[in-house]
């Protein structure tokens, strides 16, 4: 799992983001984050080409309160910058195979 970093992009450039994406809120030291690991870890292994956002958040982090975030980890699964699903504490790794399926899954052309 990656590690979450302290230097964070503006809530412009996730807006900005081309296809599917995930932004996973929390901290290195959240007992929480700690323990949903065992679920997030094997479902972001899967999709190895998802970028995926580590945000280190807290109180007047601007990135987390743009899109409300309250309790860690939280996880926010995009497609071209708009959130589709939100994964909130994990407690099993079908809740996260949901929400990748929801951004992975290609959308089907309107018909003609």
């Amino acid at each position: 799992m990656g590690e979450y970093l302290e230097q964070q992009p503006s809530r412009d450039e996730i807006d900005a983001l081309a296809g599917p994406a995930v932004v996973a809120f929390g901290t290195n030291w959240c007992g929480s984050c700690l323990g949903a690991e065992r679920h997030i870890k094997p479902a972001l292994a899967e999709h190895p080409e998802l970028p995926v956002i580590w945000d280190e958040d807290g109180p007047g982090r601007p990135l987390g309160r743009s899109f409300r975030v309250k309790l860690w980890p939280t996880l926010i699964f995009l497609r071209d910058g708009q959130e589709l699903a939100r994964v909130v504490r994990p407690t099993n790794r079908a809740t996260l195979d949901d929400a990748l399926a929801t951004i992975t899954t290609p959308t089907a052309d309107p018909p003609d």
